[in-house]
């Protein structure tokens, strides 16, 4: 048991750091590992594999995904906002070499290869592009010289081009939707609001008009008999085989059917062999994380930590929705990955990086040194000072 007598960096993180938070984190990360035994055996044994080939890649992928999470929530905010910014710089970077020379898989150019590793570099963007945006917006809110909310506007588009062309629709949406999330926060009138969600149904509409697969997708899921839905009939029928109390560890059949079992419709897996109980108690597990983090946010004082713990709360706790929702049928298929719970090494690896800097954000700093961080001559922030 550390001490609080004990001034070493190891004793000053642990009493300083959220238990509560990292303790969610943890259990998530164990729970993925069981899920994934469930999930993960049937996909490694139609493709060739060794039937824990994917069991056994996550648990040596956990490993730096912990190193990633305690080393990040180490850093001061000013060395937050510099690693944000230049993983922000090279994702986007890579985002773009990945549009045009990176491999084709169904349809699209978003990975890059380094021999036999692959990285899908929009997952590092997204926490990255929501500091750097937290940072903008909190810029042009205490200093009236600075154009803090003409750079926040400036980045979205930066960021989501990119992704567009790849194409990337689903990283395309959850960008933006975390961007407005934070625009709103950062004190945009309603005004803005009613306008940016014009925006967004426009967006949906050009993207259903010119973009064959996003057309497909909607589509198929609003008439199930317009093409193939053979996904979205295993899902649904794991969780009617599962009903409440599931099949059992191991006795599942839909995740025979499912493609992507071990890594989009984990949770379609996870309820047809653990049943709706367990499914229930993993949403309010992802509700405890977006709850304790969202409350942390409102006790800061600090308007760059406040705005940059609500946008990556708010990207964690979307990307869960969206994903549990695929799987139930209330969305049409976006290929989002369950955080932390999911099979996959960039996956795990960006949601560290954003954990990380979750994690970092929310310890309990004094107030001197809040304020210290702030550069000099700056006003007290303000809501309004964002539209200036």
């Amino acid at each position: 048991m550390m001490s609080r007598a004990e001034r070493t960096p190891l004793t000053d993180w642990w009493w300083t750091v959220d238990r509560g938070l990292l303790a969610g984190l943890g259990a998530l990360m164990v729970a993925g590992l069981v899920f994934l035994m469930g999930g993960g055996p049937p996909v490694a044994e139609r493709i060739g594999l060794p039937t824990f080939y994917f069991l056994n890649r996550q648990a040596l992928y956990l490993a730096p995904t912990l190193v990633i999470i305690v080393a990040v929530s180490f850093l001061s905010l000013r060395h937050i906002r510099r690693v944000a910014l230049g993983t922000w710089l090279l994702g986007v970077t890579l985002c773009i070499l990945a549009g045009k020379f990176g491999p084709e898989i169904k349809g699209a150019h978003r990975w890059i290869q380094f021999g036999s590793f692959g990285l899908q570099p929009s997952e590092f963007v997204k926490p990255a592009f929501v500091v750097v945006a937290a940072w903008a917006f909190s810029e042009g809110a205490q200093r009236r010289d600075m154009p803090g909310g003409f750079m926040a506007i400036l980045l979205l588009p930066i960021t989501i081009v990119p992704l567009i062309l790849q194409p990337d629709f689903g990283q395309t949406m959850l960008i933006t939707i975390v961007w407005c999330s934070l625009f709103f926060v950062a004190g945009l009138h309603w005004f803005w609001v009613a306008g940016l969600g014009a925006g967004g149904l426009l967006g949906v509409a050009v993207a259903y008009q010119f973009l064959h697969h996003v057309r497909e997708r909607i589509t198929r899921f609003l008439d199930k008999d317009s093409g193939d839905s053979f996904q979205e009939f295993w899902a649904r029928e794991s969780f009617n085989s599962g009903g409440w109390l599931g099949t059992g560890p191991g006795e599942g059949v839909a995740k025979r059917h499912l493609p992507d079992a071990h890594t989009d419709f984990i949770f379609s897996v996870t309820g047809e062999e653990f049943g709706v109980v367990v499914c229930l108690g993993l949403v309010c597990l992802f509700a405890y994380i977006v709850m304790r983090g969202l409350k942390l946010a409102r006790r800061t004082d600090d308007t760059f930590s406040r705005l940059a713990i609500t946008g990556l709360t708010t990207l964690f706790g979307l990307q869960a929705c969206i994903n549990m929702a695929v799987n139930v049928r209330l969305m049409p298929a976006k290929g989002m990955t369950l955080p932390f719970v999911s099979y996959g090494g960039s996956s795990l690896i960006s949601l560290a990086l954003g954990m990380g800097f979750l994690v970092a954000l929310t310890r309990k700093r004094p107030r001197t040194t809040t304020l210290s961080q702030k550069p000099p001559g700056t006003a007290p922030a303000t809501v309004a000072g964002v539209m200036r």
